[in-house]
């Protein structure tokens, strides 16, 4: 198994990002994001697989890849169609650079998903205790 990073260029938010592929599945469907290059490494990739999105700076999100195929352009130009789950998947939020294109990304370097209702700050311990109390007060944690 192997796994894709991407910028997310243009929405400002997941909400934003969720939107814009709503119209696009209803508009053609299946749900793709259209890209330039084709993986090479497409076996791994669909082998569970996902595209993890970077939204605002930050790996905010995955979708399951599940297939890789030829696509076009609107301007009738050859490209590679990723086609994706339409499930937003929440993964532990991670600060990134700004890269162009994607990236392959090892399981291993993966963030893990965000399970509802299991959500853990991890650090806490490092803070002072009025901030724990205050954030705690707040329900913040």
């Amino acid at each position: 198994m192997l796994h894709l990073i991407k910028l997310s260029v243009g929405p400002k938010d997941v909400a934003q990002l969720r939107r814009i592929q709503a119209q696009r599945a209803a508009a053609a469907p299946p749900l793709r994001h259209q890209t330039r290059s084709t993986p090479k490494r497409r076996a791994e990739l669909l082998d569970g697989g996902s595209i993890f999105w970077v939204v605002a700076g930050f790996v905010q999100v995955r979708q399951r890849i599940l297939d890789i195929v030829e696509d076009r352009w609107d301007d009738d130009t050859a490209c590679c169609g990723l086609v994706l789950d339409r499930e937003l998947v929440p993964v532990e939020a991670r600060a990134t650079k700004a890269f162009q294109g994607w990236r392959y990304l090892p399981p291993e370097e993966a963030p893990p998903d965000v399970i509802p209702g299991q959500e853990t700050v991890r650090g806490l311990e490092a803070l002072p205790s009025k901030l724990r109390a205050a954030l705690r007060d707040a329900r913040l944690i």
